[in-house]
């Protein structure tokens, strides 16, 4: 919270007391919008644990649950389309999705997370809303919601429409409080995701593995922000940073994003 001294109060108070004496008051800057990423900066990617970045790194993503970095670019990741591991009794019942027997349905590639009915955008935005009015409040730059594909996991029950309402929801909140807002992964979606739900920036995992990075950039151009894996790495790295496709924010990373005193921990630019 801001706290107001007196004396800017009362300077306040004397120009509004000169323009009625006839003098127009200074013309006001109107308020600074959300930031985007650096073009072309260095990336960090540290969904797995929070450490000290490497030097030459300009942005960084964390979870929600940790702290920004300050003087770099840091991104606020949120699962806004599925529960996060060990939060499931943080949701209330009825905005879980249901299989035909009453039981959650489960994301298949993610065995301990469950989708959410996107069909009750308004509900989920009520309980997401407040974690990204968190990041901002924890002094991020921007926000990252994850899963924005899950409609495609859920045999026809949810739409892309539905996934696009409630994006729409949070990137608006993201807006309101000074955030930029990632587009996570979903590179078939992408235009739509900047056309109507208002994404400015992308967050995307093995676009170069899978040949898809231009989806991305022919929509945020420069911001475009890459994870590669090791594990899944069909050329060389070198070949990867050479490939014009490759967007200059990208970095190599192990699949499980383990902190550097880990053995199985790898970081690698094209710096």
């Amino acid at each position: 919270m801001t706290v107001r001294r007196a004396l800017p109060l009362l300077a306040a108070a004397a120009v509004l007391l000169t323009g009625c004496a006839g003098q127009s008051p200074p013309p006001h800057d109107p308020p600074a919008g959300p930031q985007l990423p650096p073009a072309g900066g260095q990336l960090d990617y540290q969904l797995g644990g929070a450490y000290d970045p490497p030097d030459g790194v300009d942005i960084v993503v964390r979870d929600r649950a940790a702290a920004s970095v300050d003087d770099l670019y840091s991104v606020c990741y949120v699962n806004g389309f599925q529960t996060q591991p060990g939060e499931l009794d943080a949701w209330p019942d009825d905005l879980l999705l249901r299989d035909d027997d009453g039981e959650p349905v489960i994301d298949p590639d993610w065995p301990d997370e469950v989708i959410l009915d996107t069909r009750k955008a308004d509900e989920i935005a009520k309980i997401v809303g407040p974690w990204i009015r968190d990041c901002a409040s924890d002094g991020f730059d921007a926000v990252e919601f994850d899963n924005l594909d899950t409609y495609t996991r859920t045999d026809g029950a949810l739409t892309r429409d539905d996934a696009l309402d409630l994006a729409t929801l949070l990137v608006d909140t993201a807006h309101d409080v000074g955030l930029a807002a990632g587009q996570k992964n979903a590179a078939e979606d992408a235009s739509l995701l900047h056309s109507r739900a208002g994404f400015d920036f992308a967050v995307v995992e093995e676009c170069a593995a899978y040949e898809e990075c231009s989806a991305y950039t022919e929509v945020y151009g420069d911001h475009v922000l890459v994870i590669e894996y090791t594990d899944n790495l069909p050329r060389p790295w070198d070949e990867v940073c050479a490939d014009p496709e490759t967007p200059a924010s990208v970095v190599l990373r192990d699949r499980d994003l383990v902190t550097p005193d880990d053995s199985a921990y790898v970081f690698e630019t094209c710096g």
